[in-house]
Protein backbone atom coordinates (compact mmCIF):
# COMPACT_ATOMS: atom_id res chain seq x y z
CA UNK A 1 0.00 0.00 0.00
CA UNK A 2 1.32 3.45 -0.95
CA UNK A 3 2.31 5.71 1.90
CA UNK A 4 0.09 8.65 2.75
CA UNK A 5 1.92 11.87 1.84
CA UNK A 6 0.77 15.09 3.47
CA UNK A 7 1.11 18.61 2.08
CA UNK A 8 1.04 21.96 3.81
CA UNK A 9 -2.24 23.88 3.69
CA UNK A 10 -1.56 27.51 2.77
CA UNK A 11 -3.99 30.09 1.45
CA UNK A 12 -6.75 27.54 0.99
CA UNK A 13 -4.63 25.14 -1.07
CA UNK A 14 -2.52 22.07 -0.41
CA UNK A 15 1.07 22.95 -1.26
CA UNK A 16 3.86 20.35 -1.69
CA UNK A 17 7.11 20.77 0.24
CA UNK A 18 10.64 20.33 -1.06
CA UNK A 19 11.48 17.73 1.61
CA UNK A 20 9.60 15.27 3.81
CA UNK A 21 10.12 13.25 6.99
CA UNK A 22 8.72 9.88 8.05
CA UNK A 23 5.95 9.55 10.62
CA UNK A 24 5.48 6.17 12.30
CA UNK A 25 2.50 4.12 13.42
CA UNK A 26 3.47 3.54 17.08
CA UNK A 27 1.49 0.30 17.30
CA UNK A 28 3.45 -1.41 14.51
CA UNK A 29 6.71 0.50 14.26
CA UNK A 30 6.13 0.97 10.53
CA UNK A 31 6.16 4.25 8.62
CA UNK A 32 2.58 5.48 8.46
CA UNK A 33 2.92 8.62 6.36
CA UNK A 34 5.34 11.27 5.09
CA UNK A 35 5.12 14.77 6.56
CA UNK A 36 6.48 18.04 5.11
CA UNK A 37 9.77 19.12 6.67
CA UNK A 38 8.84 22.79 6.49
CA UNK A 39 11.02 25.77 7.35
CA UNK A 40 11.23 29.53 6.92
CA UNK A 41 10.02 29.56 3.32
CA UNK A 42 6.82 27.66 4.07
CA UNK A 43 6.11 29.63 7.23
CA UNK A 44 6.65 32.89 5.34
CA UNK A 45 4.08 31.84 2.72
CA UNK A 46 1.59 30.83 5.39
CA UNK A 47 1.97 34.09 7.34
CA UNK A 48 1.57 36.08 4.12
CA UNK A 49 -1.68 34.22 3.37
CA UNK A 50 -2.95 34.74 6.91
CA UNK A 51 -2.16 38.46 6.81
CA UNK A 52 -3.98 38.82 3.48
CA UNK A 53 -7.07 37.07 4.87
CA UNK A 54 -7.17 39.03 8.12
CA UNK A 55 -9.05 42.18 6.92
CA UNK A 56 -11.95 40.19 5.47
CA UNK A 57 -12.21 37.66 8.31
CA UNK A 58 -11.86 40.19 11.11
CA UNK A 59 -14.61 42.34 9.58
CA UNK A 60 -17.13 39.50 9.71
CA UNK A 61 -19.63 39.68 12.55
CA UNK A 62 -19.40 37.23 15.47
CA UNK A 63 -22.62 35.66 14.20
CA UNK A 64 -21.10 35.01 10.74
CA UNK A 65 -17.99 33.47 12.26
CA UNK A 66 -20.14 31.42 14.64
CA UNK A 67 -22.11 29.87 11.79
CA UNK A 68 -18.91 28.82 10.01
CA UNK A 69 -17.43 27.27 13.17
CA UNK A 70 -20.63 25.31 13.75
CA UNK A 71 -20.57 24.06 10.17
CA UNK A 72 -16.98 22.87 10.59
CA UNK A 73 -17.99 21.05 13.78
CA UNK A 74 -20.81 19.32 11.90
CA UNK A 75 -18.43 18.17 9.16
CA UNK A 76 -15.89 16.72 11.61
CA UNK A 77 -18.66 14.98 13.53
CA UNK A 78 -19.98 13.48 10.29
CA UNK A 79 -16.53 11.98 9.64
CA UNK A 80 -15.92 11.05 13.30
CA UNK A 81 -15.08 7.40 12.64
CA UNK A 82 -12.60 8.28 9.89
CA UNK A 83 -10.90 10.83 12.16
CA UNK A 84 -10.82 8.37 15.06
CA UNK A 85 -9.22 5.64 12.97
CA UNK A 86 -6.57 8.04 11.70
CA UNK A 87 -5.79 9.38 15.16
CA UNK A 88 -5.48 5.87 16.60
CA UNK A 89 -2.89 4.95 13.94
CA UNK A 90 -1.15 8.32 14.13
CA UNK A 91 -0.66 8.52 17.88
CA UNK A 92 -1.03 4.92 19.07
CA UNK A 93 -4.03 5.65 21.29
CA UNK A 94 -6.88 3.18 21.52
CA UNK A 95 -9.72 3.50 19.05
CA UNK A 96 -12.09 3.75 22.00
CA UNK A 97 -10.29 6.78 23.42
CA UNK A 98 -10.20 8.45 20.00
CA UNK A 99 -13.91 7.79 19.43
CA UNK A 100 -15.10 8.89 22.85
CA UNK A 101 -12.65 11.63 23.86
CA UNK A 102 -10.35 13.12 21.21
CA UNK A 103 -12.64 13.60 18.21
CA UNK A 104 -15.86 14.43 20.11
CA UNK A 105 -13.91 17.01 22.08
CA UNK A 106 -12.56 18.57 18.88
CA UNK A 107 -16.16 18.92 17.67
CA UNK A 108 -17.17 20.40 21.02
CA UNK A 109 -14.33 22.94 20.92
CA UNK A 110 -15.68 24.48 17.72
CA UNK A 111 -19.27 24.45 18.96
CA UNK A 112 -18.40 25.92 22.33
CA UNK A 113 -16.47 28.88 20.96
CA UNK A 114 -19.01 29.37 18.18
CA UNK A 115 -21.53 29.94 20.95
CA UNK A 116 -19.39 31.80 23.50
CA UNK A 117 -18.23 34.45 21.00
CA UNK A 118 -21.85 35.60 20.75
CA UNK A 119 -22.05 36.36 24.46
CA UNK A 120 -18.88 38.26 25.36
CA UNK A 121 -19.45 41.72 26.81
CA UNK A 122 -17.31 44.80 27.17
CA UNK A 123 -17.20 47.20 30.12
CA UNK A 124 -18.77 50.62 30.49
CA UNK A 125 -18.63 53.13 33.36
CA UNK A 126 -19.81 56.69 33.74
CA UNK A 127 -18.20 59.59 35.64
CA UNK A 128 -21.15 61.91 36.11
CA UNK A 129 -19.04 64.46 38.00
CA UNK A 130 -17.02 65.29 34.87
CA UNK A 131 -19.61 64.29 32.30
CA UNK A 132 -17.62 61.42 30.83
CA UNK A 133 -18.45 57.87 29.86
CA UNK A 134 -15.75 55.21 29.56
CA UNK A 135 -16.15 52.00 27.59
CA UNK A 136 -13.91 49.27 26.24
CA UNK A 137 -13.71 48.00 22.71
CA UNK A 138 -12.13 44.71 21.63
CA UNK A 139 -10.69 43.72 18.28
CA UNK A 140 -8.79 40.70 16.94
CA UNK A 141 -5.01 40.98 17.12
CA UNK A 142 -3.85 39.56 13.78
CA UNK A 143 -2.03 36.36 12.84
CA UNK A 144 -1.89 33.81 15.66
CA UNK A 145 0.86 31.18 15.73
CA UNK A 146 -0.50 27.95 17.20
CA UNK A 147 1.83 25.08 18.13
CA UNK A 148 0.16 21.89 19.36
CA UNK A 149 1.57 18.61 20.78
CA UNK A 150 1.37 14.97 19.73
CA UNK A 151 -0.57 13.43 22.59
CA UNK A 152 -4.09 14.75 21.82
CA UNK A 153 -3.52 15.94 18.25
CA UNK A 154 -6.88 17.20 16.97
CA UNK A 155 -8.35 17.88 20.40
CA UNK A 156 -5.63 20.33 21.45
CA UNK A 157 -5.17 21.85 18.00
CA UNK A 158 -8.87 22.75 17.76
CA UNK A 159 -8.78 24.09 21.31
CA UNK A 160 -6.43 26.74 19.92
CA UNK A 161 -7.89 27.27 16.44
CA UNK A 162 -11.51 27.62 17.60
CA UNK A 163 -11.10 30.64 19.93
CA UNK A 164 -8.50 32.25 17.68
CA UNK A 165 -10.71 32.39 14.59
CA UNK A 166 -13.91 32.90 16.61
CA UNK A 167 -12.37 36.18 17.84
CA UNK A 168 -11.55 37.21 14.25
CA UNK A 169 -7.86 36.32 14.05
CA UNK A 170 -6.29 34.30 11.28
CA UNK A 171 -3.90 31.49 12.12
CA UNK A 172 -0.78 29.61 11.15
CA UNK A 173 -0.80 26.30 12.99
CA UNK A 174 2.03 23.80 13.41
CA UNK A 175 0.93 20.39 14.69
CA UNK A 176 3.48 17.88 15.93
CA UNK A 177 5.38 16.23 13.11
CA UNK A 178 4.65 12.87 14.81
CA UNK A 179 0.86 13.26 14.67
CA UNK A 180 -0.14 15.38 11.69
CA UNK A 181 -2.78 13.37 9.84
CA UNK A 182 -5.98 14.55 11.57
CA UNK A 183 -4.94 18.20 11.17
CA UNK A 184 -4.44 17.54 7.45
CA UNK A 185 -7.86 15.86 7.29
CA UNK A 186 -9.47 18.88 8.96
CA UNK A 187 -7.93 21.16 6.32
CA UNK A 188 -9.88 19.27 3.65
CA UNK A 189 -13.13 20.39 5.32
CA UNK A 190 -12.37 24.09 5.76
CA UNK A 191 -13.60 25.35 2.39
CA UNK A 192 -16.76 23.24 2.63
CA UNK A 193 -17.44 24.81 6.04
CA UNK A 194 -17.13 28.29 4.51
CA UNK A 195 -13.77 29.24 6.01
CA UNK A 196 -12.24 31.83 3.62
CA UNK A 197 -8.86 31.01 2.09
CA UNK A 198 -5.98 32.02 4.31
CA UNK A 199 -7.90 32.14 7.57
CA UNK A 200 -6.52 28.77 8.69
CA UNK A 201 -3.09 27.73 7.44
CA UNK A 202 -1.33 24.57 8.60
CA UNK A 203 2.43 24.12 8.20
CA UNK A 204 3.80 20.70 9.08
CA UNK A 205 7.31 20.01 10.31
CA UNK A 206 9.63 19.97 13.29
CA UNK A 207 9.81 22.46 16.11
CA UNK A 208 13.43 23.34 15.39
CA UNK A 209 12.63 24.41 11.81
CA UNK A 210 8.95 25.21 11.28
CA UNK A 211 8.16 25.98 14.92
CA UNK A 212 11.10 28.30 15.42
CA UNK A 213 10.41 30.11 12.14
CA UNK A 214 6.85 30.73 13.30
CA UNK A 215 7.91 31.93 16.76
CA UNK A 216 10.49 34.30 15.30
CA UNK A 217 8.30 35.76 12.56
CA UNK A 218 7.78 39.51 13.16
CA UNK A 219 4.24 39.43 11.72
CA UNK A 220 2.96 36.86 14.21
CA UNK A 221 2.15 38.78 17.42
CA UNK A 222 0.54 35.84 19.26
CA UNK A 223 2.00 32.42 20.11
CA UNK A 224 -0.04 29.72 21.82
CA UNK A 225 2.06 26.67 22.67
CA UNK A 226 1.35 23.38 24.38
CA UNK A 227 4.35 21.15 25.07
CA UNK A 228 7.46 20.81 27.18
CA UNK A 229 8.81 23.35 29.64
CA UNK A 230 12.23 23.23 27.95
CA UNK A 231 10.77 24.16 24.56
CA UNK A 232 8.71 26.91 26.18
CA UNK A 233 11.88 28.47 27.57
CA UNK A 234 13.28 28.71 24.04
CA UNK A 235 10.00 30.18 22.76
CA UNK A 236 10.17 32.89 25.42
CA UNK A 237 13.76 33.71 24.46
CA UNK A 238 13.13 33.80 20.72
CA UNK A 239 9.89 35.80 20.96
CA UNK A 240 11.22 38.35 23.47
CA UNK A 241 12.67 40.76 20.86
CA UNK A 242 9.20 41.08 19.35
CA UNK A 243 7.34 41.40 22.70
CA UNK A 244 4.91 38.70 21.59
CA UNK A 245 1.87 37.72 23.58
CA UNK A 246 2.40 34.16 24.86
CA UNK A 247 0.18 31.40 26.20
CA UNK A 248 2.25 28.41 27.36
CA UNK A 249 0.57 25.23 28.62
CA UNK A 250 3.35 22.96 29.81
CA UNK A 251 4.09 19.83 31.79
CA UNK A 252 2.94 18.48 35.10
CA UNK A 253 3.85 16.13 37.92
CA UNK A 254 0.35 15.80 39.22
CA UNK A 255 -0.41 14.47 42.72
CA UNK A 256 -3.44 12.60 43.97
CA UNK A 257 -3.98 13.04 47.72
CA UNK A 258 -6.10 10.24 49.17
CA UNK A 259 -7.25 10.56 52.78
CA UNK A 260 -8.38 7.65 54.94
CA UNK A 261 -12.04 8.67 54.67
CA UNK A 262 -12.05 8.47 50.86
CA UNK A 263 -14.61 6.30 49.08
CA UNK A 264 -12.25 3.74 47.61
CA UNK A 265 -14.94 2.21 45.40
CA UNK A 266 -14.93 5.50 43.46
CA UNK A 267 -11.36 6.55 44.12
CA UNK A 268 -9.48 3.48 42.92
CA UNK A 269 -10.97 3.03 39.42
CA UNK A 270 -10.83 6.78 38.82
CA UNK A 271 -7.22 7.01 39.97
CA UNK A 272 -6.25 4.06 37.79
CA UNK A 273 -7.85 5.88 34.87
CA UNK A 274 -6.15 9.17 35.77
CA UNK A 275 -2.81 7.36 35.88
CA UNK A 276 -2.99 5.27 32.70
CA UNK A 277 -5.52 6.84 30.30
CA UNK A 278 -4.03 7.44 26.85
CA UNK A 279 -0.95 5.46 28.01
CA UNK A 280 -0.35 8.14 30.65
CA UNK A 281 0.38 10.58 27.82
CA UNK A 282 -1.89 13.36 29.06
CA UNK A 283 -0.43 16.39 30.83
CA UNK A 284 -3.17 16.02 33.47
CA UNK A 285 -2.42 12.38 34.32
CA UNK A 286 -1.69 11.42 37.92
CA UNK A 287 1.91 10.36 38.46
CA UNK A 288 2.27 10.68 42.26
CA UNK A 289 -0.29 9.10 44.58
CA UNK A 290 -0.14 10.03 48.27
CA UNK A 291 -2.23 7.69 50.43
CA UNK A 292 -2.88 8.19 54.15
CA UNK A 293 -1.07 5.48 56.08
CA UNK A 294 -4.17 3.93 57.67
CA UNK A 295 -5.48 2.75 54.28
CA UNK A 296 -2.16 2.53 52.43
CA UNK A 297 -1.87 -1.27 52.33
CA UNK A 298 -5.49 -1.81 51.32
CA UNK A 299 -5.30 0.91 48.67
CA UNK A 300 -2.10 -0.48 47.21
CA UNK A 301 -3.48 -4.02 47.01
CA UNK A 302 -6.71 -2.94 45.32
CA UNK A 303 -5.02 -0.37 43.07
CA UNK A 304 -2.49 -2.88 41.71
CA UNK A 305 -5.24 -5.46 41.15
CA UNK A 306 -7.26 -2.89 39.17
CA UNK A 307 -4.23 -1.75 37.15
CA UNK A 308 -3.50 -5.35 36.12
CA UNK A 309 -6.96 -5.57 34.56
CA UNK A 310 -6.10 -2.94 31.96
CA UNK A 311 -5.53 -4.65 28.64
CA UNK A 312 -2.56 -3.60 26.49
CA UNK A 313 -2.56 -4.35 22.78
CA UNK A 314 -3.68 -3.42 19.28
CA UNK A 315 -5.24 0.06 19.53
CA UNK A 316 -7.86 -0.83 16.92
CA UNK A 317 -9.27 -3.51 19.25
CA UNK A 318 -12.19 -1.86 21.14
CA UNK A 319 -11.52 -4.06 24.18
CA UNK A 320 -8.00 -2.68 24.63
CA UNK A 321 -7.42 -0.07 27.37
CA UNK A 322 -3.78 0.89 26.69
CA UNK A 323 -2.32 1.50 23.24
CA UNK A 324 1.23 2.25 22.15
CA UNK A 325 3.51 5.03 23.34
CA UNK A 326 4.34 7.66 20.74
CA UNK A 327 7.83 6.52 19.71
CA UNK A 328 10.59 4.02 20.28
CA UNK A 329 12.72 6.73 21.91
CA UNK A 330 9.95 7.77 24.27
CA UNK A 331 9.28 4.16 25.27
CA UNK A 332 12.93 3.73 26.16
CA UNK A 333 12.88 6.95 28.16
CA UNK A 334 9.86 5.79 30.20
CA UNK A 335 11.41 2.36 30.80
CA UNK A 336 14.59 4.00 32.06
CA UNK A 337 12.61 5.82 34.75
CA UNK A 338 11.41 2.46 36.06
CA UNK A 339 14.99 1.15 36.09
CA UNK A 340 16.17 4.24 37.98
CA UNK A 341 13.43 3.79 40.57
CA UNK A 342 14.50 0.19 41.16
CA UNK A 343 18.14 1.24 41.45
CA UNK A 344 17.10 3.76 44.12
CA UNK A 345 15.38 1.06 46.18
CA UNK A 346 11.75 1.47 45.11
CA UNK A 347 9.57 -1.58 44.42
CA UNK A 348 7.82 -2.20 41.09
CA UNK A 349 4.57 -3.93 42.00
CA UNK A 350 3.21 -4.55 38.52
CA UNK A 351 3.97 -3.75 34.90
CA UNK A 352 7.39 -3.09 33.40
CA UNK A 353 9.96 -5.76 34.33
CA UNK A 354 7.48 -7.63 36.54
CA UNK A 355 4.69 -8.90 34.31
CA UNK A 356 4.94 -10.31 30.80
CA UNK A 357 3.47 -8.40 27.86
CA UNK A 358 1.77 -10.52 25.20
CA UNK A 359 1.11 -8.70 21.93
CA UNK A 360 -0.64 -9.73 18.71
CA UNK A 361 1.65 -10.73 15.84
CA UNK A 362 1.16 -7.47 13.94
CA UNK A 363 2.12 -5.38 16.97
CA UNK A 364 5.36 -7.07 18.02
CA UNK A 365 7.42 -4.09 16.86
CA UNK A 366 5.14 -1.51 18.44
CA UNK A 367 6.00 0.72 21.39
CA UNK A 368 3.90 -0.87 24.14
CA UNK A 369 4.27 -0.86 27.91
CA UNK A 370 2.16 -2.29 30.71
CA UNK A 371 0.64 0.00 33.37
CA UNK A 372 3.37 0.18 35.99
CA UNK A 373 2.95 0.88 39.71
CA UNK A 374 5.97 1.84 41.82
CA UNK A 375 5.91 1.87 45.63
CA UNK A 376 8.26 3.35 48.22
CA UNK A 377 9.94 5.86 45.92
CA UNK A 378 11.60 8.72 47.81
CA UNK A 379 10.26 12.22 47.27
CA UNK A 380 13.59 13.37 45.84
CA UNK A 381 13.64 10.49 43.33
CA UNK A 382 13.54 11.44 39.65
CA UNK A 383 10.35 9.37 39.35
CA UNK A 384 8.72 11.65 41.93
CA UNK A 385 10.19 14.89 40.57
CA UNK A 386 10.30 14.66 36.78
CA UNK A 387 7.52 14.35 34.22
CA UNK A 388 7.56 10.79 32.86
CA UNK A 389 4.58 11.07 30.48
CA UNK A 390 3.91 7.35 30.31
CA UNK A 391 1.91 4.60 32.07
CA UNK A 392 3.89 4.86 35.30
CA UNK A 393 2.72 6.09 38.68
CA UNK A 394 4.31 6.13 42.15
CA UNK A 395 2.33 5.34 45.33
CA UNK A 396 3.63 6.52 48.71
CA UNK A 397 2.24 6.83 52.23
CA UNK A 398 1.69 9.96 54.34
CA UNK A 399 0.51 10.65 57.88
CA UNK A 400 -0.83 14.19 58.28
CA UNK A 401 -2.58 16.81 56.19
CA UNK A 402 0.19 19.34 56.73
CA UNK A 403 2.82 16.82 55.65
CA UNK A 404 1.11 15.79 52.43
CA UNK A 405 0.52 19.36 51.31
CA UNK A 406 4.22 20.12 51.70
CA UNK A 407 5.23 16.96 49.84
CA UNK A 408 2.69 17.40 47.05
CA UNK A 409 3.99 20.94 46.47
CA UNK A 410 7.66 19.89 46.48
CA UNK A 411 8.07 19.75 42.67
CA UNK A 412 8.71 22.47 40.10
CA UNK A 413 5.39 21.81 38.36
CA UNK A 414 1.89 22.91 39.34
CA UNK A 415 -0.62 21.87 36.70
CA UNK A 416 -3.26 19.61 38.27
CA UNK A 417 -4.08 17.69 41.44
CA UNK A 418 -6.84 15.53 42.85
CA UNK A 419 -8.05 15.27 46.45
CA UNK A 420 -10.11 12.37 47.76
CA UNK A 421 -11.99 12.78 51.04
CA UNK A 422 -15.54 12.75 52.37
CA UNK A 423 -14.70 15.66 54.70
CA UNK A 424 -15.98 18.78 52.93
CA UNK A 425 -13.94 21.15 55.07
CA UNK A 426 -10.76 19.23 54.39
CA UNK A 427 -11.42 19.12 50.65
CA UNK A 428 -11.70 22.91 50.45
CA UNK A 429 -8.79 23.51 52.82
CA UNK A 430 -6.35 21.23 50.98
CA UNK A 431 -7.46 22.36 47.53
CA UNK A 432 -6.72 25.97 48.47
CA UNK A 433 -3.18 25.14 49.56
CA UNK A 434 -2.09 22.86 46.72
CA UNK A 435 0.06 24.71 44.20
CA UNK A 436 -1.89 23.58 41.16
CA UNK A 437 -3.84 25.50 38.56
CA UNK A 438 -6.51 22.77 38.56
CA UNK A 439 -7.71 20.78 41.55
CA UNK A 440 -10.33 18.06 41.24
CA UNK A 441 -11.96 16.68 44.37
CA UNK A 442 -13.46 13.18 44.31
CA UNK A 443 -13.27 13.14 40.49
CA UNK A 444 -10.85 13.66 37.60
CA UNK A 445 -10.90 15.35 34.19
CA UNK A 446 -14.29 16.98 34.60
CA UNK A 447 -13.87 20.12 32.49
CA UNK A 448 -15.99 23.20 31.84
CA UNK A 449 -14.56 25.40 29.08
CA UNK A 450 -16.05 28.45 30.77
CA UNK A 451 -13.49 28.00 33.57
CA UNK A 452 -9.77 28.89 33.37
CA UNK A 453 -7.31 26.14 32.44
CA UNK A 454 -3.60 26.38 33.12
CA UNK A 455 -0.83 25.77 35.60
CA UNK A 456 1.39 27.37 38.19
CA UNK A 457 5.19 27.41 38.47
CA UNK A 458 6.90 25.55 35.59
CA UNK A 459 3.56 24.32 34.26
CA UNK A 460 3.08 27.43 32.18
CA UNK A 461 1.79 30.95 31.90
CA UNK A 462 -1.58 32.16 30.73
CA UNK A 463 -4.96 30.50 30.91
CA UNK A 464 -7.35 28.89 28.45
CA UNK A 465 -11.14 28.94 28.73
CA UNK A 466 -13.91 31.13 27.33
CA UNK A 467 -13.04 34.40 29.07
CA UNK A 468 -9.29 33.80 29.09
CA UNK A 469 -9.13 32.93 25.40
CA UNK A 470 -11.20 36.00 24.61
CA UNK A 471 -8.68 38.12 26.53
CA UNK A 472 -5.69 36.47 24.82
CA UNK A 473 -6.96 36.62 21.25
CA UNK A 474 -8.23 40.21 21.32
CA UNK A 475 -6.77 43.68 21.85
CA UNK A 476 -8.62 45.99 24.22
CA UNK A 477 -8.81 49.75 24.10
CA UNK A 478 -10.54 52.14 26.51
CA UNK A 479 -12.54 54.95 24.92
CA UNK A 480 -13.57 58.01 26.93
CA UNK A 481 -16.36 60.22 25.66
CA UNK A 482 -17.21 63.57 27.23
CA UNK A 483 -20.89 64.47 27.03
Amino acid sequence: MALLVLDNFIGGKFVPCSSYIDSYNPSTGDVYCRVPDSGKEEVEAAVKAAKAAFPIWSSKSPLERSRILNKLADLIEHDLEEFAQAESKDQGKTITFARTVDIPRAVYNFRFFASSILHHRTECTEMASVGCMHYTSRAPVGVAGLISPWNLPLYLLTWKIAPAIACGNTVVAKPSEMTSVTAWMMCKLLEKAGVPHGVVNVVFGTGTKAGEALVCHPDVPLISFTGSTLTAQRIMEKSAPHCKRLSLELGGKNPAVIFDDADLTQCIPTTVRSSFANQGEICLCTSRIFVQRGIYSEFLRRFVAEAKKWKVGNPSDPTVDVGALISKEHLEKVRNYVKKAQAEGARVLCGEGVDSLALPTGNQKGYFMLPTVIAEAKDESCCMQEEIFGPVTCVVAFDTEEEVIERANSVKYGLAATVWSSNVGRVHRVAQRLQSGLVWTNCWLVRDLNMPFGGMKASGIGREGAKDSYEFFTEVKTITVKH
